[in-house]
């Protein structure tokens, strides 16, 4: 009995450091989407055309939030290791343990592609304007992610794996806003061959396209979250990818 009370502890101890995990990973994409807002603007300032600097604060803040996030992954990880080797859990217990090196495993590449998100935002900043209309669709996939992340680990906190599902559900938006994006900047550098030739404006196509496809990525990593949670609540397989 004591050995089953120290477990379940324990267990509680795991999952609210996984929330501290995700709730960091939340912020750090937050932080992401005002370096985006922020460098934004500031790349159509006089000062920005000229030097192309913006203010760095926002991305610096993003990388030391990711530091954190991969600290907590390593605690939580050999935390888990430790438990299942000297409590041997079975059944619905062993999966939520299998399933903590899962959500870990997703958060921590969630925080990885913000600190993409808040280096592509710097990146385009020193690049000025340009004619292909992005912002908009990458600021919806990033805070629909935030949303998505808050969600699952409610989920998982909840035990929830309807929940779950309606999270993950959410990643349409995701996957509709880069699609969207995708095909307007593809049909537009068709439409004026000049935009292809010119190099600046085809790095800066390059830099967009490839930051939607990292935030397409990121909501595939919320729902792969998702899929643990109802592993470990079923104790079955659920392919949420469609």
């Amino acid at each position: 009995m004591q050995s089953r009370k120290f477990f379940s502890d324990e267990l509680k101890r795991l999952r609210q450091d996984i929330l501290t995990m995700a709730i960091k990973a939340e912020e750090n994409l937050g932080k992401a989407l005002a370096a985006l807002r922020i460098y934004s603007e500031t790349s159509n300032t006089a000062g920005n055309r000229a030097g192309g600097t913006g203010n760095t604060e926002p991305a610096s803040a993003v990388r030391a939030g990711d530091d954190e996030i991969d600290a907590l992954q390593y605690k939580i990880e050999d935390d888990a290791a430790i438990l299942i080797a000297t409590q041997q859990p079975v059944a619905r217990d062993l999966r939520e343990m299998v399933t903590i090196f899962k959500i870990t495993g997703n958060i921590e590449r969630i925080g990885d592609y913000a600190v993409h998100l808040a280096k592509a935002a710097k990146r385009l900043s020193k690049k000025g304007g340009t004619p292909f209309r992005a912002r908009e669709h990458l600021e919806k996939m990033a805070h629909t992610g935030q949303v998505m992340i808050h969600a699952a680990i409610s989920a998982y906190m909840a035990q929830d794996s309807q929940a779950a599902r309606d999270a993950a559900a959410m990643d349409n938006i995701i996957d509709s806003e880069h699609k969207i994006l995708t095909e307007n900047i593809l049909r537009q550098m068709k439409k004026t061959p000049g935009l292809a030739k010119n190099a600046r404006s085809a790095k800066a196509a390059y830099q967009i396209l490839n930051t939607s496809n990292q935030l397409e990525r990121l909501g595939d990593h919320i729902t792969n979250i998702c899929e643990a949670v109802i592993y470990m609540a079923e104790g079955r397989h659920e392919e949420l990818n469609e």
